[in-house]
Formats: structure tokens, sequence, C-alpha cells
């Protein structure tokens, strides 16, 4: 079952939209995320390299007093205690002789490393004497460089963020321009088109009218309801074409309309597209008011049943209810893939090439309905037919 988008820009550009702003959004993302930790890494080895070299330099000046201890026999009671860190002797196997720290140690080579919470440099003492040994030096992250990384993470990459944005902005109108384009050279020749139409199948319809049936025989008369069947289907294609073009420009009277009659009307009006496919048409009618223009009311009126009449097959099924909720047309043509439903409402969109048409009737349909706050809904299977339901209340 679908539902028709409520997006002010159409099928096609909003998809489109979606897709690239996804991958603009994902790629922009990466590149974030690549930056900050780019910047965390080196934010850490700039903190720890400050550590090491203030660690370095109070070694400096501890050393001699481990050395003592050493040589005063090297027990745990007068190990020496140093007053800016943390202290242990370690091995290089990883046990502790000697050890003031709350948590054991992990790390066993030489260097410096941010362990949770804490800051362990760790010295090998070979060069002392003392070859299996490391001096530990321990003290704790205050996390001043942490926070201080964040700032400069959400100062500078909210900037980039908001250049990402604005260079993401100009990309999607050029984006989107091509295909902008393309539908402003279709509408233009649309226009065109309509306004040549005009005349000729007027001048169709009209005569066509005139013709007194009674004169012709059983031949004539076919060939002229052959004639009449494609000037209204000409006719039904330039109203349609006259709505899309000039829908905005045309005044819209909103009166109080009885629907039952005018579907009515309708159905006798695609009488002969019935006759000439030998479709089986239902009518299940009731009383319905609506307020509402009546030129629109007959555009989704029109639509419904002419695509209920082009995407069937001969012999097949129309049925038409009507009741003060819904006006529903349903038919046992060709059905739409689950796939495609989602599209139907798209401008220029057919979901068979083999039937004429330039795709826009349910498109008109979906404006229509949008605009008066109704809501439109799709149910198909393929080879089984197409039922589309127009519900008058949200």
């Amino acid at each position: 079952m679908s539902r028709t988008n409520d997006s002010g820009i159409s099928f096609a550009e909003n998809r489109t939209l979606r897709a690239f702003v996804l991958l603009y959004g994902v790629m922009a993302f990466l590149i974030l995320v690549l930056i900050g930790t780019i910047y965390y890494r080196y934010s850490k080895e700039l903190m720890l390299s400050t550590h090491r070299l203030s660690m370095q330099i109070e070694a400096e000046s501890y050393i001699p007093r481990v050395m003592a201890w050493k040589e005063s026999g090297a027990t745990r009671g007068n190990f020496p205690k140093d007053i800016a860190y943390h202290t242990a002797i370690y091995t290089k196997s990883g046990t502790a002789i000697v050890s003031y720290f709350d948590v054991p140690l992990k790390q066993f080579t030489p260097g410096i490393y941010k362990e949770s919470e804490h800051i362990h440099f760790l010295m090998a003492m070979g060069s002392y004497g003392m070859k299996e040994m490391l001096l530990v030096f321990e003290t704790k992250d205050d996390g001043l460089w942490l926070s201080a990384m964040w700032m400069n993470l959400l100062l500078y990459g909210g900037a980039l963020f908001v250049a990402l944005l604005s260079l993401g902005l100009v990309l999607s109108r050029l984006f989107i321009r091509p295909m902008r384009e393309a539908v402003e050279l279709l509408d233009n020749f649309i226009k065109d088109t309509t306004h040549e139409l005009n005349t000729p199948v007027s001048t169709i319809v009209t005569n066509v009218e005139t013709i007194d049936e009674s004169l012709l025989d059983e031949k004539t008369l076919k060939k002229i309801r052959r004639i009449d069947i494609s000037a209204k289907t000409i006719a039904s294609i330039y109203e349609d074409l006259t709505y899309l073009v000039l829908h905005k420009k045309l005044a819209v009277v909103d009166e109080s309309l009885n629907i039952e009659d005018l579907v009515e009307e309708r159905l006798a009006y695609f009488n002969d597209h019935f006759l000439q496919k030998q479709l089986e048409v239902t009518e299940n009618l009731s009383s319905c008011y609506l307020t509402i223009d009546r030129t629109k009311m007959i555009r989704i009126i029109d639509n419904l049943l002419s695509n209920a009449i082009k995407y069937n097959k001969r012999g097949g099924t129309i049925d038409v209810v009507l009741d003060a909720t819904k006006f529903q047309v349903s038919d046992s043509g060709k059905g739409i893939e689950n796939a495609k439903l989602d599209q139907i409402f798209e401008r220029y969109s057919r979901f068979d090439k083999s039937v004429g048409g330039f795709g826009i009737g349910l498109h008109i349909v979906a404006s229509i309905v949008k605009e008066y706050g109704f809501r439109v809904e799709v149910a198909s299977r393929p080879q089984e037919g197409t039922t589309i339901t127009i519900f008058w209340q949200q």
C-alpha cells in the first residue's frame, strides 16, 4: 500500500536529493570523525610528551636516591618516596619489587603510557646496575588536555561543519540543476503543445457531437465512435496538460457539489471507452456532497477512470465506489509492483511504458488531494489489478 508524498518538491527530485544528502552526510561525518581521531591522538601525544619531559627531569634527581636505597639493602621499608610522583620498582617480567600504586601496572616496556585515569613513565635501570629492573613514575591524568581538545573540536569542528553544510547546499543545487532544467524544458514543451492542441481538439469534439448518428450506417457509425473516443482521449489529455501548466493561474471556485451526480456524469462521458474495451463497470454510488472546485474534482474522477481503462485488460472489470467518506476505483488490470508504488504520483512517471500518456494524471490527483487535505491510498497486485482510494478526511 502506498500513500502520497507531502513534500513540496517532486518525487524524483526528493528521491535524488535524499540520496545525495545521505551520501554527502556520510562522507562529511567520516571526514569529521577522521579529523577528530587524528586531533585526539595528537592531543594525547602532546600531553604525554609534556609529562615525559617532566618525569625525565624528576628521574635525574630521584635515581641517586634509588641507588642509595639499593646499596643500603633495598628493603621495602626504606624505599625512597618522591614528592612529585608515586614510584615503583618492577622487573621487566612484570613482578613488583616495591610499589606505591593503587592499581597494578599493565605495561612493562620502557616508555610512557596512559592507562585509565593514570599516566605511567617506565625507565630501564640497566645503565645503573639494575639490569632487569624498571623505575616507574605514576601521576593522575587531570583531563585538562581532553577538555581543551573537546572545546577545540566543538569550536573548529562546528566551523568546519558549517563550511561543509554550505558547500553541500551549493553542491545539491548543482546536483539537482540538470533535473530541474530537464523538467522545465518538458514543461515548456507541454505549454507549447497545449496551446497548439486547443483549437483542433475543440473543433473535433464539437463536430463529432453535432453528427446525427441516426443518419449513419453501422460501419460509418463505428468509425465516428472511434473518432469520438480518440477525440475525448485527446480532450482529457488536453485538460490534464492545461491544469498542469495553468492551475496556479486559474481561479479556484469552491462550491458545494453533488459528487454522486458528477461521478455519474463522468461515467457517461467514458461510456464509449468502456464499450470499446468491453469493460464491465460496477457502480456503488451513494450521496456525497463536498465543497471543492468543480474542475479539480473532475480531474480526480477522470484520471482515476482513465487509468482504470488504460491499464485494464480487454473484457476486464472496473468497480466504482462512492460514499460519504471516500471515492474508490478498482480495476482488474496489470497491477503495479510494490517497488514502483511510491513512484506512481511522480510527474511524468508511467509504470507501463507500453501504454501512452505523459504520466501526469496521478500527479495531478496527488496535488489536488494535498491541496484539500484529502488522503489517497493505492493497493495493487501485479496481474490482478489496482485499487485507488481517495478519502475525504485524513
